[in-house]
């Protein structure tokens, strides 16, 4: 393991990547170890106080609740001394990220991608040995991934650092990697050197490819066949369609904090049956613009928005406008830190609730795995949430959007982590849903080969 080695460790969903990574790191003891699990975590203190809407809720943020400069400034004068040339690499990761813009702003209400560069710096600032990074890249937009592929280049070739790099697909391996590790399900194949011809095969000493002898690959066969895939889901008695030509309707809206403004004048229009594509750099309002249409943001009340033809404030109560909606996101993934069967957090999208405290009776559970069913999982409802892959969260977390076959799905980088078998099922359950009757998509993704072909509309948010 020389120093300025680039090192990948490639498998798909659930073959033990985290576990082979927890070995590595019980062998690598040190305190020059740094792993960043991109589990969209703020830190000790902060995430068990975490709650859905607390990040558009700023009146409910505790007073003492650090902002991102403090945080990163308190981790250089940690992890070494004030050296001009700790200063100059400080204000290199700064300018790179484009942090300047967030030192102020609470580590609470950064966006999913803000919060990644974020955790980036600070762990770079500690000026790290060895440093592990699990799908380094997603939740990125496209500048800042170039950026950070290539920071981490030079970072190899520049600096006495090791880097391990955990990724689900072979088309994520960056073409300078020294070696990698494949780590293989037992009925899905491992990386091969055709999937990476740039790069050699190899582990470290004493170290073997994991492979996971009881992992379930759940598939749907027609989805790997030319037919299309057809969607004919349960339905539960007392479900009732919206009937309204207009889905959304935003007309000049506008969304500040303080004096920091993340909307501005914006006037939208979403009809009964279209598919967009939200897109945008991270921090350009995307996931806010989300918070208003699923009655998460109390500053929508003051905005002139209609939804499902009922203008906000117009007597709806956030239930009557979320029993519509599916809905998945970074920060609703982030929200879900209860240990809780699989099966009953697809339940909770039945009562649009984050943790579902009151079993779903028969009916509600035979909707539930016919969903998990379509996607792979059904072999994880008993199993607890928390102790699942990333991978196999983000699949619960799409049945649970889609689990009432809701009117209006709105899918917030959906594909987060996914290999491609399951990128090419959900793609496919996607299409699936917006090729029904009156069925309304809103996709955000920072990828555009991510978008399904059904796309028909797109809006590009910028950063103010």
């Amino acid at each position: 393991m020389k120093q300025g080695t680039v090192i990948a460790i490639l498998g798909p969903n659930a073959s033990g990547k985290t576990r082979y990574v927890d070995e590595l790191r019980k062998r690598l003891a040190s305190d020059s170890v740094r792993y960043i699990a991109f589990r969209d975590s703020y830190g000790v203190g902060v995430d068990n106080a975490y709650y859905l809407q607390l990040r558009w809720n700023q009146h409910d943020i505790d007073a003492e609740t650090p902002t991102a400069g403090q945080l990163l400034e308190r981790t250089f004068h940690l992890t070494g001394a004030d050296t001009p040339g700790r200063r100059h690499m400080q204000q290199q990761l700064y300018q790179l990220f484009h942090l300047d813009t967030l030192l102020d702003k609470y580590i609470i209400t950064l966006s999913s991608g803000e919060l990644r560069k974020f955790q980036l710096t600070k762990t770079l600032l500690s000026q790290p040995r060895i440093l592990i990074m699990d799908n380094p890249f997603i939740g990125l937009d496209s500048t800042a991934r170039r950026q950070l592929y290539d920071l981490l280049k030079t970072l190899a070739d520049e600096q006495p650092v090791t880097i391990y790099l955990v990724v689900s697909r072979p088309k994520d391996v960056p073409d300078y990697v020294d070696q990698v590790i494949p780590v293989a399900a037992s009925a899905a194949p491992s990386a091969t050197h055709e999937d990476c011809p740039h790069v050699h095969p190899m582990c470290t000493e004493g170290l073997s490819p994991v492979c996971s002898p009881h992992v379930h690959r759940g598939t749907v066969p027609c989805v790997l066949e030319d037919s299309p895939l057809e969607l004919c889901p349960p339905v539960l008695a007392g479900t009732v369609p919206y009937h309204s030509d207009e889905v959304v309707s935003m007309r000049d809206v506008s969304i500040r904090y303080g004096e920091r403004t993340i909307l501005q004048s914006l006037t939208w229009t979403v009809r009964c049956g279209e598919r967009w594509a939200l897109s945008g750099d991270n921090g350009s309002g995307k996931s806010t613009l989300l918070s208003l249409v699923c009655a998460d943001n109390p500053q929508s009340y003051a905005c002139d928005i209609s939804l499902f033809g009922h203008p906000r404030g117009s007597g709806e109560s956030i239930w009557d406008i979320k029993k519509h909606i599916g809905y998945v996101s970074p920060e609703m993934h982030r929200s879900y830190h209860r240990d809780l069967p699989c099966l009953r957090i697809v339940a909770s999208g039945l009562k649009d609730t984050v943790g579902l405290y009151v079993r779903p009776n028969a009916a509600e559970q035979d909707v539930c795995r016919w969903w998990m069913q379509l996607f792979g999982i059904l072999h994880l409802a008993d199993r607890s949430f928390l102790q699942v892959s990333s991978g196999e969260q983000r699949l619960v977390l799409l049945a649970r959007a889609f689990v009432k076959d809701p009117d209006l799905l709105i899918l917030d980088e959906p594909l987060h982590g996914l290999d491609d078998a399951n990128r090419q099922l959900v793609r496919a359950v996607i299409e699936a849903y917006c090729r029904r009757p009156r069925k309304t998509l809103i996709m955000v993704t920072h990828y555009e080969e991510e978008l399904p072909p059904c796309i028909d509309h797109k809006l590009r948010l910028t950063k103010h």
